[in-house]
This record gives C-alpha cells, sequence and structure tokens, in this order.
C-alpha cells in the first residue's frame, strides 16, 4: 500500500492510549475515535495519548455508522469489553460496512468454541462485504504462538499445561467485574462460579443459544488445537475466586476489597483431543497486591519436556503491540471470522506497516 493505513479507534479507555499511540508511530493514521462515555467524547485523542494534540477528536458511538462511512478506514481497532457479545454492535457495523477489524476482546481470539451462531454470523457478514474480522492481544503470543513455536520442537506431546497471572487494574471495569473482583465467597459462588457447575449437555445448550461466558483460556485452548492441528472431544472449565489476605483497594472498582473477599479468580480449562494430547491452562486475574506480579508459565510435557517462564511481562503494552502488529495480517488476510492461528507468525515490523499490506 502506497499510503498510510487509515485506522479508527472504537473504545477510547486504558488499551487505546497504546493502541492509537504504537499505530501512529507504526506510520498508520488515526481518523476517527468512538466511545460512549460522556467524559470522553468531545476530547482531542492527543489528549488521551498524553501527546500534542492531533485535531482528530472522539465522536459519541451512538454515531459510528456515519462517521464509519464517511471515513472509511481500512481498520477499526475495538478496544472496549471482553465477550463476544458485548462487541458484536461494533464488529458486526464493520462487517457490514466492509471495514476491516481487530479487536481486544478475549472471547474473540478464538470465538467459534464458545459463540458459534454470532461468530458465524459475523463471519457471514464479513464474507459477503469482503472484509476481515478478528480477535488478538497478549494471547497472541503468549498464550498461543510461543507454544506453538515450542511445540514444533518437541517430537512427542502428552499435556500442555499453562498458567497465566495478570493484574485486572490494568485492564478496566468491566473486565475486572468479569472476574468477580469486589465480590463476596457467597456472590462469587452464585453469580460466577455457579456458571460452570453444569453438565457437557447443558453447557453445550449455553453455547448454542449464545448465553456462555468462557473464561479467556477456553479460546485460547480452541486455538491452540486448531493451530496444532488437533481434534476437540471434550473441554471443561472450572472457576474458583482468588481470596484477599488483607484489605485491598481497587482503583478501576473505586472500591476497598475487604479481607476475605474475591480480588478476582483463577479460571481452569482442560481440553481432551483425538488425538491424546491434553490442554490445560489456567489464568489468574485479579487485583495485586504490593507483592504480587504479572507470571506467564507453560510446560509441554513429552519428549522432551519444555519449561518457559516470562516474569513481569508489560501485559497491557505487549497486548497493544500485538494488535498494532497484526493490523498487516488482517488486512491481507481472507475475508471472514479469521482467528490469528489462520493467519501465520506475527513479527515485529520493521518498516511502516503500510509496506506490509499487499
Amino acid at each position: 500500500m502506497d499510503r498510510k493505513i487509515r485506522v479508527v479507534q472504537y473504545g477510547c479507555g486504558k488499551m487505546s492510549v497504546y493502541t492509537m499511540k504504537y499505530a501512529c508511530e507504526s506510520g498508520a493514521e488515526i481518523v476517527g475515535a468512538l466511545d460512549l462515555n460522556p467524559d470522553i467524547i468531545g476530547k482531542d485523542i492527543g489528549e488521551i495519548m498524553k501527546t500534542e494534540k492531533t485535531g482528530i477528536i472522539v465522536s459519541d458511538a451512538k454515531n459510528a455508522r456515519e462517521l464509519l462511512k464517511e471515513l472509511a478506514p481500512d481498520i477499526c481497532i475495538v478496544t472496549t469489553m471482553s465477550l463476544l457479545n458485548d462487541v458484536e454492535t461494533p464488529l458486526m457495523l464493520c462487517a457490514e460496512l466492509g471495514i476491516n477489524a481487530i479487536t481486544t476482546a478475549e472471547e474473540a481470539f478464538y470465538s467459534g468454541n464458545s459463540n458459534p451462531v454470532l461468530t458465524h454470523r459475523i463471519d457471514e457478514m464479513a464474507k459477503k462485504n469482503n472484509c476481515t474480522i478478528t480477535g488478538s492481544g497478549y494471547q497472541d503470543i503468549y498464550w498461543g504462538q510461543l507454544i506453538s513455536s515450542i511445540a514444533g520442537s518437541t517430537h512427542k506431546i502428552t499435556k500442555i499445561k499453562g498458567s497465566s497471572s495478570y493484574n485486572v487494574e490494568d485492564y478496566g471495569i468491566a473486565l475486572a467485574k468479569a472476574h468477580g473482583a469486589g465480590l463476596s465467597k457467597e456472590d462469587f459462588e452464585d453469580e460466577v462460579a455457579a456458571n460452570d457447575k453444569i453438565t457437557d449437555e447443558e453447557r453445550m445448550k449455553i453455547i448454542e443459544d449464545g448465553k456462555f461466558a468462557p473464561s479467556y483460556m477456553w479460546n485460547v485452548n480452541g486455538w491452540l488445537a486448531g493451530k496444532l492441528g488437533l481434534t476437540v472431544i471434550s473441554q471443561t472449565q472450572k472457576c474458583v475466586p482468588q481470596i484477599a489476605n488483607e484489605d485491598l483497594f481497587s482503583s478501576t472498582l473505586n472500591m476497598n476489597i475487604k479481607a476475605g473477599n474475591a480480588t478476582g479468580m483463577s479460571a481452569i480449562v482442560t481440553t481432551e483431543t483425538k488425538e491424546g494430547i491434553t490442554i490445560e491452562s489456567e489464568c489468574i486475574g485479579k487485583v495485586y497486591s504490593s507483592q504480587e506480579f504479572d507470571k506467564n508459565e507453560w510446560t509441554i510435557y513429552g519428549e522432551p519436556d519444555t519449561t518457559i517462564v516470562v516474569e513481569r511481562p508489560n501485559t497491557v503494552e505487549l497486548t497493544c503491540a500485538t494488535i498494532v502488529n497484526r493490523i498487516p495480517d488482517v488486512i491481507n488476510s481472507k475475508p471472514g471470522y479469521v482467528p490469528t492461528e489462520q493467519m501465520g507468525e506475527l513479527n515485529y515490523r520493521v518498516k511502516k506497516l503500510n509496506e506490509y499490506v499487499k
């Protein structure tokens, strides 16, 4: 492409600070921005990025259709909520208008195994209008490509086991609430854990109805199975609360979490495959104490066993850099809802983003 990639930012909260900044520094052009928060609408995006003013003002997301039709961007970056149902409006709108979109919504990473009906609708609309919709972020590398690359150096695999922790304070209120942060043990059991105390048949019915609330690893396990060519025969999920040993203040929730209440949750997903390889992954998302930090650890068991540990990853910045580095892949991709496991390896972009667009 012989011009800058034109980007619209949809959702101008914490994550957009980096997605917009990184996109601009990588040679793209932010031509518009959208949000529903009245405290953000009307701001220059330079204020959000903490840079000089740009002249691009955040518009009300209620007017997204008109703005997107007028601007006709090459891609829309959606950084709002975590579940596919929550980002249905912007993703379906982009698909309808023929605009490529990439979202940090964790379920969108591999939503076909958790909300197949809506995924199919997005896929069909995007194919009809010749654009690509996908989800990406931190998991694209640290829960996905990194593990599949290690698998490529392994002779035989019997099990893949992973664990990743992150501070929900870094990702906004929607994610913190989705993890049960601030709930009592009783409320956590009723509002979060109870959703997984069901039979496989009941879970499948909820999935088919588009009402399933997957943990992030539910979609990661599906992505890994797809990337490695594995056939999933069963998958289960269990969510347990992470309990505060002392009072903790959450700036995101603007509340004091009392000792004994949930600071977040651990979600464990176990996937069995026809090929005999088990994938067991755990994500721990919670409000951190002053002594805690992010950690990512995966072990591939087989011949040979291999463990990789990444301590203190800057998950927010890594998420946003991944989103921006994936932009050429999305534009170059076949139309439809396309998970990144079908887009090839994610690479560092030495040149401007438009130079990677065919």
